[in-house]
């Protein structure tokens, strides 16, 4: 198992829109491909203005082939040209992690 651990960090005061853009039309995509996230949070704290969202994926394979095939999906390529357009996301990482010996079962 592989847990693709993202952290989008998101222009001041822009929180509210790129949530609406992404909950209309990138997540109803990636649940058609990928599933339920584990997780997708705001932070309360800290960083402000970020988001963090996990994926759980079988192996590195199983998470390559589901997004080749979102990727391939006209909605998928007018969310993301929406999300480019609206330029609220200033900066992206991604961390591909795997549970350790002691982890709670995830799935």
């Amino acid at each position: 198992m592989i847990i693709d651990h993202r952290t989008y960090h998101v222009h001041p005061g822009r929180v509210p829109a790129q949530l609406d853009l992404y909950s209309k039309l990138g997540y109803p995509v990636q649940l058609r491909y990928i599933g339920e996230p584990l997780c997708y949070m705001v932070s309360e704290s800290g960083a402000l203005n970020t988001l963090v969202h996990c994926w759980i994926y079988d192996s590195a394979a199983d998470r390559e082939q589901k997004r080749a095939r979102m990727a391939q999906d006209p909605d998928w390529k007018h969310f993301v040209s929406e999300n480019a357009k609206a330029g609220n996301i200033a900066a992206q990482e991604t961390m591909l992690m795997v549970p350790t010996s002691f982890s709670p079962k995830l799935v």
